[in-house]
């Protein structure tokens, strides 16, 4: 079936560039090894819940199995030969993840469990250090449970206000409230780039803009936007964007926190350990420069392989 059913003229540019986007269903279903289930009644298998979680695709799993078949090792640490292939394609990884959305830098790009985790990152390894008593955190009222509960709870512990930006009966954002909410005080925005339930796109761009007006730092949720439109960090001008490997036919158990440059000083660590110190001692610790800070233990290796093929 054409996905780009239009009225363009046969013989035109706008014709061949439709007749080049046909969609051939079933060269991309052969690609998704699940899909081959049959249900109760010999019936295939239909999968929709994709907002949930997608499939994975034939080179996903390869590319993870393959790790485990092939160079199964411990990654920055080891210096024997599976050592250095694991953390060349895991590293190879990180780049792959830094150019889909743009990010400057490898460095900006940390790996993490999840849209969640890396929610969680931001509010304690940012938020603990930068909120305080009389401060406001701004949130939406579409956010998902991931982009709302963890500020509830930092404002809470720090003594801040928490404002909601209402929905409108037609699903967008009530932006004329979002504009009353900005002053000096207002120290975060944190925004769902999509709804995952109403599918709603927010203007999250000049959502930004406004909130840097006052000088406050914007979480973007971009768990439903990554997988299925061009994000590009920079253009967006976000301070931090999350989402998560497994809603982009990646692995579950890997998602990513991109962190602009602006905020990679102020930020804590949010778990201690092996793997993101540069110097230790029984006494005195210093942490390992970004992102590697910001991983601590054993990364999810396979998992980020598969996010790279995905």
């Amino acid at each position: 079936m054409n996905v780009l059913e239009n009225s363009a003229v046969a013989g035109t540019p706008a014709q061949a560039r439709e007749e080049e986007a046909i969609l051939d269903a079933h060269a991309v279903r052969s690609r998704f090894p699940i899909l081959e289930r049959r249900l109760a009644g010999d019936r295939r298998l239909a999968y929709l819940d994709n907002a949930a979680t997608t499939q994975k695709p034939d080179v996903v799993i390869e590319a993870m199995t393959d790790y485990y078949e092939t160079i199964n090792a411990n990654v920055h640490r080891s210096l024997h030969s599976l050592g250095e292939q694991a953390t060349l394609k895991f590293e190879n990884a990180r780049g792959v993840v830094a150019g889909l959305v743009n990010a400057p830098a490898s460095r900006h790009v940390v790996f993490t469990r999840g849209t969640t985790e890396a929610i969680n990152l931001a509010a304690w390894g940012w938020g603990r250090k930068n909120v305080g008593p009389g401060d406001v955190v701004i949130v939406t009222e579409m956010e998902h449970h991931s982009n709302l509960v963890p500020w509830q709870q930092l404002a809470r512990e720090k003594g801040a206000t928490l404002r909601v930006i209402p929905v409108m009966e037609d699903g967008s954002l009530d932006l004329a409230s979002y504009e009353d909410f900005l002053g000096p005080e207002v120290k975060l925005l944190a925004v769902t780039h999509v709804s995952n339930i109403l599918g709603t796109v927010n203007p999250v761009k000049e959502m930004v803009a406004a909130a840097h007006s006052v000088n406050a730092r914007v979480v973007v949720d971009a768990a439903q936007s990554v997988p299925h439109r061009p994000v590009d960090v920079q253009d967006l001008g976000c301070d931090f964007l999350a989402f998560s490997g497994h809603k982009l036919c990646g692995p579950t158990g890997i998602g990513v926190l991109f962190m602009a440059e602006n905020v990679l000083d102020e930020m804590d660590p949010f778990m201690t350990g092996g793997e993101m110190i540069h110097k230790v001692s029984l006494t005195e610790t210093s942490w390992a420069a970004p992102p590697h800070k910001f991983e601590a233990g054993t990364p999810p290796i396979a998992e980020a392989i598969g996010l790279g093929a995905a």
